[in-house]
């Protein structure tokens, strides 16, 4: 999904670094000419110099104190107050206390889930019910669930769909209702009155999507119908993928389908429990009902007839016999022949349907074979060639993540004291997005540290030291305080595209820090050559020509980089969601690892370099600053 991102970014950088060393000079020798202003003249500069002035004075003068603030902070936004406090703490009241505490501490309150919501324009309404519906009872409710959907003037049309279509890849039974909503364009919704939880009205605008479901599953409550809500092109990728059509799955495997069905239903009654759980429905597995026609094989012998003649009554008094097929232009019809309605519809009416015979006799059905009615599999699902029973759960209010771990904690101490009961040789698998989620983890725990890998090896190339290379890698962890910060803020979850924006953070992370060290670096060689790097209030000097007469092109880097994502997170519509989580850290890295690395690297550098100069008393080290000359970046 994101590898059109990647190569995009890829080729626009590739392209960008091949024209700044050849086209660029070239067009600064045409128009970069005649008197240049001194760049203590711009008054942006100037403003950036008195402002950072002082700060830089600061820093250096409080060097050790800034250090272990920076360090401080990190450790702060990481630190794993919720998993201390469920460890040490005995159940009561301080650990509710420290609970609420723990709501500070940004990176532990983050959710994970597998992709945002990703809002295709259109809805999909999916309802379970139970096995063994009629086809008239399964029509009558997709009916009246189509007039309920159509009511809402957010709704263009509805199409509903029930049973099996004619396709190999749906085999769809009458207990699954799906319904596609085509709605209106967003422009064309109607401004209503918004209402919270407890029914009073808090805003008078257009419904999000949100809300519209929100809004169509209280006015769809019928009994016996577990409604499903999602989006068509996703819920057809998940189920293709894993089979399940809701966020969470669970998939209970196992030999016997009657234990199976028990265990599914037994898991549902504790799922129905777990906070978030919108709905949790399981599958009946022996839920179908069906006539059996058991052949008495003596009674048809004593009547010259064979097994097959039987069935071919059967077949068209039931099934129905296609007799031929009519072409209305370019449509086709099949015609079918099949008994009226009122000699199938009970079992008695079956067992006086009369059977021809040889001699021209016309015998009951109910003489030849036993009529009767009993309950089996309306479809057995297997993996790894072992039945399955699966439970569907829709979540509301909570992240995939963090509820799977409370269902999964809820039905371990379920099966451990009894409540579920697991024989051996079952087992439970929850599949569904976290199955993805799981999958993704797995990859990014490969891909995060060669990335890492890749820009720690570029840096020590260009570098040759590795104490410069540590120095620009601590703008990582710098940039992680705002990224998890402002996902923290925004109440996004950990995902896939979150981690995306991470990875690319982590090169926008390499290249202030570059710009950064590489002032400073100019700035101290310059002193070395020019004989001037003699004690620490050289270096003070040095420092200080580094980082605040070059503060404005490092300013300008963050905010042309902050300036290029912004509109992102005002961006609406198709595929917004997902831009918005990948734009997201990138924004709040940016901007406080651009902050600590101009509070930070000047105290770190000049802890770094003070060990090789010979430390003089504080009157002797402040020596007047020099009129140094420009130093080329």
């Amino acid at each position: 999904m994101f590898k059109p991102l990647a190569f995009t970014k890829t080729y626009s950088m590739a392209a960008a670094a091949i024209l700044s060393i050849t086209l660029a000079p070239v067009l600064m020798g045409f128009f970069i000419r005649g008197k240049i202003p001194a760049e203590e003249k711009n008054p942006i500069n100037r403003l950036l110099i008195w402002l950072y002035h002082p700060v830089i004075d600061f820093v250096i003068k409080w060097r050790w104190s800034v250090v272990f603030s920076a360090a401080g902070l990190i450790v702060w936004v990481f630190f794993p107050w919720n998993n201390l406090a469920a460890r040490l703490l005995p159940d009561g009241r301080a650990k509710e206390w420290a609970f609420k505490v723990g709501k500070f501490f940004p990176y532990q309150n983050l959710g994970s889930e597998f992709m945002p919501p990703l809002y295709e324009g259109d809805l999909l309404y999916m309802p379970t019910t139970f096995p063994g519906i009629s086809p008239t009872k399964a029509r009558e409710l997709l009916q009246t669930t189509d007039k309920l959907i159509r009511r809402f003037d957010e709704v263009h049309h509805v199409f509903g769909k029930v049973g099996r279509a004619e396709s190999a890849t749906d085999p769809a039974p009458f207990d699954m209702i799906e319904t596609t909503i085509m709605l209106k364009p967003e422009a064309e919704w109607p401004v209503v009155d918004i209402k919270n939880d407890a029914g009073n009205i808090i805003a008078h605008r257009r419904r999000t999507s949100d809300e519209l479901i929100d809004a169509m599953n209280a006015a769809v409550q019928i009994p016996g119908l577990n409604n499903a809500w999602t989006m068509p092109i996703k819920t057809r990728i998940d189920m293709l993928a894993t089979g399940i059509k809701t966020p969470v799955g669970i998939k209970v495997a196992g030999a016997d389908l009657a234990q199976l069905e028990r265990i599914a239903s037994e898991i549902e009654a504790v799922v129905k429990g777990v906070p978030g759980t919108l709905s949790a429905f399981a599958e009946r597995t022996m839920g179908g009902n069906y006539i059996q026609f058991k052949i008495d094989r003596k009674a048809i012998a004593r009547y010259g007839l064979r097994i097959a003649d039987v069935q071919d009554v059967l077949e068209v008094a039931l099934g129905g016999m296609p007799l031929t097929t009519t072409v209305e232009g370019l449509e086709r019809y099949g015609i079918n022949l099949r008994y009226s309605r009122d000699f199938r519809e009970n079992l008695g009416a079956l067992r006086d349907i009369v059977v021809p015979t040889p001699t021209g006799a016309q015998v009951p059905l109910g003489q030849l074979a036993k009529i009767e009615t009993v309950h089996a599999p309306m479809g057995v699902k297997s993996e790894a060639a072992v039945p399955n029973a699966w439970i569907y759960v829709d979540v509301k209010g909570v992240d995939i993540g963090t509820y799977v771990q409370m269902a999964m904690r809820a039905v371990n101490e379920a099966v451990a004291n009894g409540t579920v009961k697991l024989p051996s040789g079952y087992n439970i698998f929850w599949s569904g997005q976290y199955e993805y989620m799981l999958r993704a983890q797995q990859r990014l725990m490969i891909v995060v540290p060669l990335t890492l890998l890749l820009i720690i090896l570029i840096i020590y190339l260009n570098t040759r030291s590795a104490i410069k290379t540590a120095i620009v890698m601590l703008a990582v962890p710098f940039s992680l305080v705002g990224a998890i910060g402002i996902l923290a803020l925004l109440n996004y979850n950990l995902s896939v595209a979150v981690w995306v924006g991470i990875i690319a953070l982590a090169g926008l992370d390499a290249e202030t820090g570059v710009v950064m060290l590489l002032y400073l670096d100019l700035a101290y060689e310059d002193w070395k050559q020019r004989g001037l790097m003699r004690n620490v209030g050289a270096l003070r000097d040095a420092i200080y020509h580094g980082a605040v007469k070059r503060v404005r092109p490092k300013a300008m880097t963050a905010c042309v980089i902050i300036a290029g994502l912004a509109p992102i997170l005002w961006s609406h519509g198709t595929g917004a969601d997902v831009m918005k989580r990948i734009a997201t850290p990138m924004i709040g890295g940016v901007i406080t690892s651009t902050i600590m690395e101009l509070l930070v690297y000047p105290a770190i550098y000049y802890l770094w370099r003070s060990h090789s100069l010979k430390n003089l008393p504080p009157e002797d080290s402040s020596a007047a600053q020099p009129d140094p000359k420009p130093v080329l970046a």
